[in-house]
């Protein structure tokens, strides 16, 4: 999963001042780029396994979505406040805490069989992925001389993209398998519950490993909390941060964030029962758990690719293209059958892998120095990785059809067409 840049790279380039030469420390920022994109990009594993263990439909299961991405909404401003209160260092070691209390809160959601204990395990560990997001893409910028600030970052989102290759690959041969010769849909009362916890346990072991990796990784960082001498953070208003939204190109760029999260978090989430369908490949869930690394696979390559064509292609063409090529292949998918049904989905990771990246970039060209107060709201409109998916899971039940839902991504994209297009031409930059 992209996850949101700031102004912090682009705003660097003017001096150096601040800026530390402290290689070990950009190994445990790169650290934390690998979790938080790994630990969301497991979502797409939890809910099929979810889904079965309390037989919800569609809608039901989207909530894991909803209330992991609702942290967005809720903590991204005042996460931002405490980071500016404590500093980068502590607020990442806090952000490390709270994602490691959220994974050990699997432990009683297991013991209770309750999805609504699940679902708030999810929020909490999300609020501490938004916490270490508010750190590290500024944090990498400092790490280092000004000059090379952009390319740290891109550094750092390649190992956001391996984390989300790796923790699908790896959590769909753990998470997703189950007890032989058991059939749920005649299991009632007590034996329902007793499944329900044993079955749990195989996603309670996974949290409890991230868990101690996040708590040996948050011990680094409070060692090093004092490393950032000289640290300095400016004022901002929220009503100075939503007075941006009036501008047509930023607003309608906000817009777009919101929307592509929606789109690549509903197809991501829904790709295990997608595959599983007869039409498609009629396999099980842990081998069509096994499919989501390509994915995420083909976002990572994508950014390769896309960074050396950005360079001579105009970056609003190139993202109307990608859009356009995102529903071209929702297209062929949903007409088609077989392979070529599942792996024209699977490709879309391709397309998606320079949108958010360059939708940022267009959206917050010619903000000057309210870059920074844009790159917050856009942080905030993350949340359409909460609202769309459950959309999606509703169209689904409504309709019958997982495949008739995947409409709704669709026209997300091409609601992103329309923003390249837009984008084409000049901005009028912000003054004062």
């Amino acid at each position: 999963m992209a996850m949101a840049p700031t102004a912090a790279a682009d705003s660097a380039s003017a001096t150096d001042a601040g800026n530390i030469d402290a290689p070990e420390l950009r190994i445990f920022v790169m650290a934390l780029f690998f979790l938080f994109g790994g630990i969301t990009s497991l979502n797409d594993v939890i809910i099929p396994k979810l889904k079965d263990l309390f037989t919800l439909n569609y809608t039901q299961a989207m909530l894991v979505q909803f209330c992991f991405f609702t942290a967005y909404a809720v903590i991204g401003v005042p996460g931002a406040w405490l980071v500016k209160r404590i500093g980068y260092m502590r607020g990442a070691a806090v952000g490390l805490l709270t994602m490691m209390a959220g994974c050990l809160l699997f432990i009683p959601a297991s013991q209770s069989a309750l999805y609504v204990l699940f679902l708030f395990a999810l929020f909490i560990l999300a609020s501490g992925v938004v916490l270490v997001q508010v750190v590290s893409n500024p944090l990498i910028s400092l790490l280092g001389p000004a000059r090379t600030a952009s390319s740290r970052l891109t550094f750092a989102q390649a190992f956001n993209s391996l984390g989300t290759v790796l923790f699908p690959l790896i959590g769909a041969s753990v998470i997703l398998g189950k007890i032989k010769d058991v059939k749920v849909d005649q299991l009632v009362g007590p034996a329902l519950d007793a499944y329900r916890v044993t079955e749990s346990r195989l996603v309670v072991n996974t949290y409890i490993g991230l868990a101690v990796s996040l708590a040996l990784v948050a011990a680094v960082v409070w060692a090093n909390r004092n490393r950032l001498k000289g640290e300095r953070h400016e004022d901002s208003s929220l009503a100075a941060s939503l007075a941006l939204l009036s501008r047509p190109r930023f607003g309608f760029g906000a817009l777009c964030i919101f929307l592509y999260v929606g789109a690549e978090v509903s197809i991501g989430s829904l790709i295990v029962n997608y595959l599983a369908l007869p039409s498609v490949m009629g396999i099980d869930h842990e081998a069509a758990g096994g499919e989501i690394w390509k994915y995420w696979f083909g976002a990572m390559v994508g950014r390769f690719i896309g960074s050396a064509l950005l360079r001579v292609v105009s970056p609003a063409k190139t993202l109307a293209g990608c859009a356009a090529g995102a529903i071209a292949l929702l297209a062929v998918s949903t007409h088609t059958s077989g392979l070529i049904a599942a792996y024209s989905l699977l490709a879309i990771g391709l397309m998606n892998s320079i949108m958010f990246p360059t939708i940022f970039t267009l959206a917050c060209e010619g903000l000057g120095k309210r870059a920074a107060d844009g790159s917050g709201i856009i942080n905030v409109a993350i949340f359409g990785g909460a609202v769309v998916p459950l959309a999606t899971g509703a169209l689904a039940d409504a309709t019958g059809s997982l495949t008739t839902a995947l409409v709704l991504p669709a026209l997300c994209y091409g609601v992103i067409v329309a923003f390249g297009v837009f984008a084409v031409r000049p901005v009028t930059p912000v003054v004062g």
